[in-house]
């Protein structure tokens, strides 16, 4: 079969540089200035092809790909007779005419077709196993508890409940010492107390850890009952030790005697403190019961190196001697510390947190620690016999639990515990919620490169079901926990001088040691009270029928889903429009979208809170669309789509959904329509119109012609200039802010040569036939002369007033300088500004017209300002220059000023105080002096050498301004507004000295802006207030006295607890 394309001959004229094609926008716009070039001529068609709807467009109607995918499945089988049907003689040609073969749908090629309503998201409804991966959340079941339910070869876990991981470490500890959980059970609470018992919810926490069918616990009562903060983080090993005190008060209570000293069988051992002379051998010695033993260590150390330097004996000599009762004088003599008797359960501390002296705070050793699994402590256990020490025997403990901190600081981290449950046989690690088994080494688990890069592929593959559960927290707990991860491994000497079966760590700070021969006591049978087991029982029972209740609703939603799958697939499959003439309905892309991804299934699930919203129907917005007249808008084509309105008609009344507003092909909006043509003829005509221009643009005739702004001008030549404003004419020539460049204010020709130019008369009737309002000024002899006129008036006068005013010219705007001995008079700050621009530039700024004070008297005819305001708002200048002013300028009222003994000037009139403050304190934009001391103020003022005369005495020396900034220091006024901050402040400070922002101390008032987000006017900032700038120095100076030590706060600690009472 051979098909013949037709292609499209090449364009005759091309495209200019840069220039993008776009065939689309040619299709829609191609009729503007080649059919019609006037608005009144628009037709129906000509709205249609702005949006892509005529049949002058090119957009292909193209076929439903998902339904094509079934007929092609059906037209592959051989036994199908349309597949039979279908064949095509091998003498049959077919020509096309490309307008279907040549296009092929794709996603790119589609997405601004109005006619393709594939890749909307169909997809997520083909099958029944995506529809329910899809729209289930949308449901809104909640959480599936059967993920929930404890893995039978796991243990329980315990929720952190913000900060409590120190107390669930050693709850799991506890709760595996067999006579503990059973001296626990055993205990007897009065009914009355029951609910308030730490004792009770202890039973309860130990019951819910043996018996419950959840994975994890919740210890809420327990923590409560105890009156633990749940936000601070507190010691494991204070926690240990105060809890363990709790408990056995609680024993003591309990009219069973075993109950009475359990806690002391089991926990407690014996120690010695004696002091033996070397002479005769006398002993003097203490007795002192302990719960654990504290151990310090360093680097690589052995745990049993650390228990023999504690019991290491200190030898007493010189000065130290000790006096002997026997021998009756000082002796040297020996003092030691003696294990008497070790507990069944032996629990001994890592003193990882040590204080440093520097620093005046506690911190974190980094050392790692080596012990074993099997400790022999025989040789530090003794019994003394006379004078003779004999060791004991039978003390061969196995360890039980390892109590990690993890963290490099000691005021942070987070706790977990590995702890060996005898009824499993196995070890565990409890992190909080999560547990798992552990199945290699103990300690910390140093992966090799290999297994982590396994790790990490693994850690790619996201888990589903089950497993998506039990994951869920681990990478950001694992992120939290392994803060210490970073620190340098044990050295592999260390590694290979220890024995294959000991632990390596630099995380434990707590190890639990059992008696070998304890281990054929455990009763792992050992039941919870009744009353504890009615809690977990109800428990267990709520989570059952948690369970039922979700799989009802979760079988339910599935059904309803499928139900709706077969009405979306329908509607889909007919929502295709095959023709221009087809009845539709206009709706956006994105309205299709949020339809077949959300609102298709909303009203399934109705909403609990409105249970009337299910009645009414769901409306979809296509604002995106629509103009600003409410129809649809043209330059929003490429989001359209058009759907057949029988398909519409089944998604109203299958799904209750209506697309807001519902709109068909007769509501283009003929109004944007207008004004987007009228653009596209400017876009066309006005190129035509400045080519006509510039021909006619150049005069013969120097004498002839007119005046022209000139940046009008040159922005109007531009292809698009910046003036013209979308479907608006564009201005003219004397209009706006091109009013001044040709006349002035009087009406006469302005002064300003370079802001006009000269036009031919022909191009300037091109400008009359485009603007008929414009007048312009013609070129003659007359005008030429009285230019040249008031140029030469104008720059006499400047030169007048500049020979006059010299120092009002010169130094009146320094704000450092004052007059010494001399009568002054005050002028406006704005009229001394514009002044001097009109000196400068006679010929091209305007000469100010008065010189008013008035601005500086309030209503009671009082000076509204004082002496400090007079830098922001107002200058001095000599008494005589005044008089020079007055007869320049209509000047008033005088405002003067008189030395004086006392201070340097003052006002001969008096100040009003109140108009003074509200003048001050009601402003919006205001410039405030900043004084800047430091380093950088005295080099720049010292460094300088230039010389300046101050005025009243005759002798030449240094200027005050230079002698004032060495004394206090630079002074600078810098914009500011009320509702910036402090911070925005020490920007502009930053870019106005060089100084970075955290190397500036502001001072205000005297007292320094430490908040950076206050704001200037919750400062009270007044124009006249000066802030001092202080530079410090890059490399702070830190003092040796503690007391300027600035060290962190310890916290309150267990106190405020009810195990604080015990402490």
């Amino acid at each position: 079969m051979v098909r013949r394309t037709r292609q499209t001959s090449p364009s005759s004229k091309g495209l200019q540089a840069g220039q993008v094609l776009r065939r689309d926008v040619l299709n829609a716009w191609g009729w503007v200035g080649s059919e019609i070039t006037d608005s009144s001529s628009i037709t129906r068609d000509h709205l249609l092809a702005t949006c892509g709807f005529s049949r002058r467009s090119n957009h292909p109607f193209c076929r439903n790909q998902h339904k094509s995918k079934s007929r092609s499945a059906r037209s592959s089988n051989p036994a199908s007779p349309q597949a039979v049907n279908d064949i095509i003689p091998e003498d049959v040609i077919v020509i096309s005419d490309g307008e279907d073969e040549g296009h092929k749908c794709s996603k790119k090629a589609c997405k601004s077709n109005p006619n393709c309503l594939n890749y909307l998201g169909r997809e997520k409804w083909e099958t029944e196993e995506s529809t329910i991966d899809n729209f289930l959340p949308l449901a809104k079941l909640g959480e599936n508890p059967l993920l929930l339910s404890r893995d039978p070869d796991l243990p329980v876990g315990l929720k952190n409940l913000g900060a409590t991981c120190y107390a669930n470490a050693s709850l799991q500890f506890l709760f595996r010492q067999s006579h503990l959980l059973a001296g626990v059970y055993n205990c007897q609470i009065p009914e009355s107390k029951i609910m308030d018992s730490p004792i009770f919810h202890l039973q309860v926490t130990f019951a819910a850890l043996q018996e419950s069918i959840q994975s994890v616990f919740n210890p809420s009562k327990l923590v409560e009952s105890l009156q633990l903060r749940t936000a601070e983080q507190q010691d494991a090993q204070e926690f240990s030790k105060l809890f363990m005190t709790h408990l056995d008060a609680e024993f003591k209570k309990q009219p069973d005697q075993s109950l009475q000293t359990l806690v002391n069988s089991q926990f407690e051992g014996e120690q010695v403190y004696g002091t033996m002379c070397d002479n005769c051998k006398y002993r003097s010695e203490r007795r002192s019961n302990f719960w654990e033993i504290e151990v310090n260590f360093q680097n690589n150390s052995k745990l049993e190196d650390c228990i023999g330097a504690l019991l290491e004996p200190e030898t007493l000599t010189g000065d130290n001697k000790y006096f002997c009762v026997q021998c009756d004088k000082l002796q040297n003599a020996t003092r030691y510390t003696r294990l008497q008797r070790l507990p069944p359960v032996l629990h001994i501390s890592l003193l990882r947190f040590v204080y440093d002296l520097k620093t005046m705070e506690r911190k974190k050793s980094k050392s790692s620690i080596v012990f074993p699994k099997v400790l022999n402590l025989t040789s530090f256990v003794s019994s003394v016999t006379g004078s003779n020490t004999t060791p004991a025997s039978g003390n061969i403990y196995e360890l039980r639990g390892i109590l990690l901190h993890k963290g490099p600081s000691a005021y942070h981290g987070h706790y977990e515990a590995q702890v060996f449950d005898t009824r499993a046989n196995a070890w565990f690690l409890f992190n909080d919620e999560e547990v798992t088994r552990i199945k290699d080494q103990l300690g910390d688990k140093r992966p090799t490169k290999k297994e982590r890069n396994q790790d990490d592929e693994q850690d790619e593959e996201k888990p589903t079901g089950s497993k998506r559960k039990k994951n869920a927290n681990g990478p950001r707990k694992r992120q939290r926990v392994d803060d210490s991860e970073d620190e340098a491994a044990a050295s592999p000497h260390s590694r290979q001088n220890g024995s294959p079966s000991d632990i390596y760590s630099k995380d434990a700070y707590q190890l639990i040691y059992a008696l070998r021969q304890s281990d054929s006591s455990i009763n792992p049978e050992v039941t919870a009270p009744p009353r504890a087991m009615n809690v977990v029982n109800e428990l267990n029972a709520s989570h059952d029928m948690e369970c039922e209740k979700y799989t009802e609703r979760e079988i339910s939603t599935h059904l309803a889903l499928n139900s709706r799958r077969a009405q979306v697939l329908n509607i889909c499959n007919g929502w295709s429009v095959a023709s221009d003439d087809e009845d539709c309905v206009i709706v956006s892309r994105q309205a299709l979208q949020e339809w077949l991804s959300v609102h298709s299934v909303a009203g399934l699930f109705p909403n609990e809170e409105k249970p009337d919203s299910a009645l009414s129907p769901i409306q979809i917005d296509i604002g995106d669309i629509l103009c600003k007249h409410g129809l649809l808008d043209h330059r929003h084509a490429d989001k359209m789509k058009r759907i057949s309105r029988e398909a519409y008609t089944k998604i109203m009344k299958d799904t209750n959904c209506v697309f807001e507003p519902t709109l068909s092909l007769d509501d283009i909006c003929s109004v944007c329509v207008h004004d987007a043509f009228k653009e596209r003829m400017y876009q066309i005509e006005h190129p035509l119109l400045v080519a006509q221009f510039n021909e006619k643009a150049n005069f013969g005739n120097e004498r002839s012609g007119y005046w022209i702004s000139k940046a009008w001008l040159r922005d109007w030549v531009l292809q698009k200039p910046k003036m013209h404003v979308a479907s608006a004419n564009d201005p003219p020539p004397d209009s706006g802010d091109f009013s001044d460049d040709v006349r002035c204010e009087h009406g006469g020709l302005s002064h300003r040569t370079t802001a006009r130019r000269r036009i031919s008369i022909e191009a300037c009737r091109i400008l009359i036939s485009l603007f008929p309002q414009w007048k312009p000024s013609p070129v003659d002899d007359v005008l030429a002369s009285e230019r040249k006129a008031n140029n030469f008036e104008y720059r006499k006068q400047a030169e007048i007033e500049k020979a006059k005013l010299r120092h009002m010219l010169e130094y009146a705007s320094d704000k450092d300088l004052f007059l010494e001995n001399v009568s002054c008079a005050l002028i406006p700050l704005d009229f001394l500004r514009s002044w001097r621009r009109w000196i400068n530039k006679p010929l091209e700024v305007t000469r100010p017209n008065n010189l008013d004070n008035s601005v500086f008297f309030c209503e009671h005819k009082m000076l509204n300002l004082d002496f400090p305001d007079i830098e922001s708002t107002a200058a001095i200048i000599k008494r005589t220059e005044w008089d020079q002013l007055e007869t320049f300028y209509n000047a008033c009222p005088l405002i003067s000023l008189s030395p004086s003994e006392e201070i340097e000037l003052r006002f001969n009139l008096p100040v009003c105080s109140d108009c003074r403050h509200k003048r001050l304190l009601v402003w919006e934009v205001a410039e405030i002096t900043v004084r800047l001391h430091g380093k950088r103020s005295s080099k720049d003022s010292g460094g300088s050498s230039h010389m300046q005369k101050t005025y009243g005495k005759n002798s030449a020396r240094q200027s005050k301004r230079l002698r004032q900034r060495r004394e206090y220091g630079e002074k600078r006024s810098i914009p500011v507004t009320k509702l910036m901050s402090v911070k925005d402040v020490k920007i502009l400070l930053q870019e106005e000295f060089g100084i970075p922002t955290i190397f500036q101390r502001l001072i205000l008032h005297g007292q320094e802006l430490l908040d950076n987000e206050a704001t200037v006017e919750s400062l009270h900032v007044l124009v006249s207030d000066t802030l001092e700038l202080h530079e410090e120095s890059e490399s702070l100076e830190i003092s040796d006295s503690y007391d300027d030590v600035v060290s962190k706060q310890e916290g309150k600690g267990f106190g405020g607890t009810l195990l604080g009472v015990l402490d």
